[in-house]
């Protein structure tokens, strides 16, 4: 499974970002699927997550009622909007797909939110 993250960038505190994560090479559906954060000098931590596609997404109490995490089947990706972001919420954003037991990463994206 090859995953690439997109839809990074610089923002300002308050503003809206679209994060995407396209699947090739196995469904999305197959198993769970979530994102995940990694800030300078900091362990990679947890964003949000479900077990299995149409299942109950988990999300950190940091980003509880801003971000929504939602997936197109179809499409085979996941996104995650986000909105009111801080600028703690400034790391790489990486997607992650688990299946049978095994996880993948994708390259994360950069995202930056200015004070």
């Amino acid at each position: 499974v090859q995953l690439q993250a997109s839809g990074g960038g610089l923002v300002q505190a308050g503003s809206s970002l679209k994060l995407s994560c396209i699947a090739s090479g196995r469904s999305f559906s197959a198993g769970g699927a979530g994102w995940f954060r990694q800030a300078p000098g900091k362990e990679r931590e947890f964003v949000a997550a479900d077990r299995r596609s149409g299942g109950t997404i988990y999300y950190a109490d940091s980003v509880k009622g801003r971000f929504t995490m939602y997936r197109d089947d179809a499409k085979n990706t996941m996104h995650l909007q986000m909105n009111s972001l801080k600028p703690e919420d400034s790391a790489v954003y990486y997607c992650n797909s688990e299946i049978g037991g095994v996880n993948y990463w994708g390259k994360g994206t950069q995202v930056t939110v200015s004070s």
